[in-house]
């Protein structure tokens, strides 16, 4: 059988009575070396963000007044003092913030176009890719918000770290709203120009806790 008559009768297969689904091998890694948030697959996180051109905060406790000083400081320094966060955000993460807006699904695209940031937790970060998913939570926000807003400022835990793509992808539910970020928005045309900030937030500032 040629590989043209092999693709014609798979297509034939699949669009009968009794469609025919070929076995697909499963051969890729389902988890990596290390243990969910060990100090090397965060390391390698970071490594991955700051080449990704992201600001990385460190806090070594995970308790959320801390948190909430990181993310301060953080905003701070830019002269960032108004922001928009989820309703499930801890309120010790924003509560030295002089100027904060509970999304409650109701701001338009054009009124979060006017708040310079937004503050979110996160579901799971993927430390080989350098990539943090968020699945639409009270504490990761509906996707409007964290693709509007010029800054990003969003919260890892360590313990959520993992190293492979398949071990993060077990750990959301397939069936939610998925964002994968992987450093702030950039594109680049054919002459290799990089702009940032064209599909989502141009800063991207990630506080690992823990």
């Amino acid at each position: 059988m040629t590989a043209r008559e092999e693709i014609l009768s798979r297509i034939r297969g699949a669009l009968g009575d009794t469609p025919s689904r070929p076995d697909v091998p499963r051969t890729h890694r389902q988890q990596g070396v290390h243990r969910p948030g060990t100090p090397e697959l965060v390391r390698q996180l970071i490594d991955r963000l700051e080449d990704y051109r992201a600001t990385v905060v460190r806090v070594a406790a995970e308790d959320d007044d801390a948190i909430g000083q990181a993310i301060a400081d953080a905003l701070t320094v830019r002269g960032i003092g108004q922001v928009v966060a989820p309703p499930g955000v801890p309120r010790a993460w924003t509560g030295r913030l002089a100027d904060v807006v509970v999304d409650e699904a109701s701001i338009d695209a054009r009124t979060l176009d006017r708040i310079p940031a937004v503050v979110t937790g996160s579901v799971v970060a993927i430390a080989e890719t350098g990539t943090i998913v968020l699945d639409g939570a009270t504490v990761c926000g509906r996707r409007a918000i964290t693709l509007v807003p010029d800054t990003h400022v969003c919260v890892v835990r360590a313990m959520h770290v993992v190293q492979t793509v398949p071990e993060g992808l077990q750990r959301v539910d397939p069936r939610r709203a998925l964002t994968f970020v992987s450093g702030p928005s950039a594109t680049s045309d054919i002459e290799l120009d990089r702009v940032e900030g064209v599909h989502g937030p141009r800063t991207l500032i990630v506080v690992v806790a823990g």
